[in-house]
């Protein structure tokens, strides 16, 4: 929640009656209750309730302060234990990726370039289009091949690690390519309430996705490592088709600040923990509540319950979407918090894992500006994306992830491919063989 004493945003609240309640849905909770049993999912489901409730005092407490601010040349010098502290909370601020005038440079590029093109560039939602079905401006291209970016995206997927890659080749990083969003104020904006991304049935219904979270299912939650890429290299969040989910596993998604936004301002608000709050969103569905409501938060009160067709905040084609009341031991209200304020030029990352929203108001003076930018590392399913992104890249046409966007090789001031940064790390990240 913004900060005490104000009002939690209408966001729509997740109920059975406008849930998702396909069959299937049962079937899945069967066999993931057969294959760990009922005492260990409820071994793990009293132990993360019973872990919520410290953190999110801490989280209600620290609000905005629980995410980490750094400078952009201290994440290349931090210790082990301050590398711990990072993963352990999730999200953090990286200040100054580039200098102010780069940023404000880019802004006034792509503003330019959108106000020349107004009309043919469409964006979402469609009766306010802040986030721009737009791929391959100069400012996007820019901003995902810069060497200072590239070299914080090595840095960020280095946190990770994968048993079958002790060399960690895999934090080569390549170049997603993602929208970009201006937000003028006045407008309100419900567009992206409190979800997860990467997916949303897939996380137990692909066998391999649900393998990543095998520490949680066999009743030692404590034990899951949220950084660990062994398995989930292979997972699938596109595992049901729909226009939310990537086919492409960014381990931290981000955006970089082109205009300064602070809170309530249409900027970023994140739940500052992902080990503890996915392995409650992924446990969640196997509970029912007590009918008393007085009970809710007492874990030990609610029953098991594979007969429900209900996976709460689910449906197939969206991402993981979340509310209070569907969520009660994560206690939005209060451990949902504003980022702090962002200058031109600053970053925000966030594990893939985690929860978090964008504010339907924006009360500020100026427009809201960024560049959605991820740390995306080389595997073999990201690979074979880039390799077919290149050629959308080419051709000035909407990358596969983000279909329904315009042919821009036909927009004004079109930059057309001599947009890559950092020489031949750029171009292979885009997608060129080197």
């Amino acid at each position: 929640m913004p900060s005490p004493g104000e009002e939690w945003p209408d966001w729509p609240e997740m109920t059975p009656e406008t849930g998702e309640l396909d069959p299937e849905n049962i079937k899945i909770k069967k066999e993931i209750g057969a294959l760990y049993g009922e005492a260990a999912l409820r071994k793990s489901w009293l132990a993360v309730c019973d872990k919520l409730k410290s953190l999110s005092n801490e989280i209600a407490t620290k609000r905005t302060s629980a995410i980490p601010e750094l400078a952009y040349d201290d994440i290349f010098k931090l210790g082990d234990e301050e590398k711990q502290r990072l993963r352990d909370v999730g999200c953090f601020v990286i200040r100054g990726l580039v200098p102010e005038e780069t940023a404000n440079d880019w802004f006034e590029d792509l503003n330019t370039y959108v106000q020349e093109n107004k009309g043919a560039i469409g964006g979402w939602p469609a009766e306010t289009p802040f986030i721009l079905r737009l791929y391959w401006s100069r400012t996007q291209m820019e901003a995902r091949t810069h060497p200072r970016a590239m070299a914080l995206h090595r840095a960020l997927n280095e946190m990770w690690h994968d048993d079958d890659d002790a060399g960690k080749t895999f934090a080569e990083p390549l170049a997603y390519a993602d929208a970009a969003r201006i937000r003028p104020p006045g407008v309100p904006f419900r567009g992206l309430g409190p979800h997860i991304d990467a997916g949303s049935l897939a996380r137990w219904a692909d066998p391999d996705y649900r393998k990543v979270y095998e520490k949680v299912w066999t009743g030692n939650p404590g034990e899951y490592d949220p950084y660990d890429l062994t398995n989930r290299k292979r997972a699938n969040p596109a595992h049901f088709p729909g226009s939310a989910h990537s086919h492409v596993l960014r381990l931290w998604q981000g955006w970089t600040a082109l205009t300064p936004a602070g809170p309530h301002e249409g900027s970023l608000m994140l739940y500052p923990d992902v080990k503890t709050s996915i392995a409650y969103v992924l446990l969640r569905p196997f509970f029912k509540p007590p009918a008393n409501k007085d009970d809710i938060l007492d874990a030990e009160k609610w029953s098991f319950d594979t007969e429900d067709p209900w996976f709460p905040g689910v449906w197939r084609d969206t991402s993981q979407e979340l509310s209070p009341d569907a969520f009660p031991h994560l206690r939005l209200k209060e451990s949902l918090v504003h980022i702090p304020k962002m200058n031109p030029g600053d970053t925000v990352w966030w594990h893939c894992d985690m929860c978090h929203a964008v504010e339907i108001e924006h009360r500020g003076d100026g427009i809201s500006s960024v560049a959605y930018v991820a740390a995306t590392p080389t595997t073999e399913i990201n690979l074979a994306y880039v390799k077919r992104q290149l050629e959308a890249f080419l051709s000035g046409t909407p990358p596969e992830d983000f279909a329904g966007g315009c042919n821009e090789s036909a927009l004004k001031g079109y930059p057309g491919n001599n947009t890559i940064l950092n020489g031949d790390i750029g171009r292979k990240a885009v997608g060129f063989t080197a």
